[in-house]
C-alpha cells in the first residue's frame, strides 16, 4: 500500500491505495473533483462541501447503472438492469427445470 495526497473541493487529503490501482484512484479524484467544482459553481454559494460531495455521488452512481454492456449476452443492457436480467433468466431456468421434472 501506498498513500497518495489529493485535492477534492480544496482540501487536502491522504488516500492509501495499492501500488497497481494508483492511477486509477487519482483519476477518480480527478473526475470528482470535477464534477462537483461544477455543481458548486452551478449551485448557490451557501451550498455545503457535504452537500455537494452527495449530489456529486448520486450522479456518478446513477452514470454508472446507465453505461450499457458493450458486448456479451447482455450487450446493450444498463448495469442497473442486469439484476433484473437475472433474476428473468433465473426464472426461465427454473420454468424449465420445472417442465423436465414433469416429464
Amino acid at each position: 500500500m501506498e498513500r497518495i495526497d489529493v485535492s477534492i473541493l480544496g482540501r487536502e487529503l491522504s488516500l492509501a491505495c495499492a501500488s497497481e490501482e494508483r492511477q486509477k484512484l487519482v483519476e477518480a479524484v480527478k473526475h470528482a473533483d470535477q464534477l462537483m467544482l461544477k455543481i458548486k459553481g452551478a449551485g448557490n454559494a451557501s451550498v455545503s462541501n457535504e452537500r455537494i460531495a452527495i449530489m456529486a455521488c448520486i450522479q456518478m452512481a446513477s452514470d454508472l447503472l446507465s453505461v450499457k454492456a458493450v458486448d456479451g449476452p447482455f450487450a446493450g443492457v444498463q448495469y442497473g438492469d442486469f439484476k433484473q436480467k437475472i433474476k428473468e433468466l433465473n426464472a426461465l431456468l427454473d420454468d424449465g427445470i420445472n417442465e423436465l421434472k414433469g416429464l
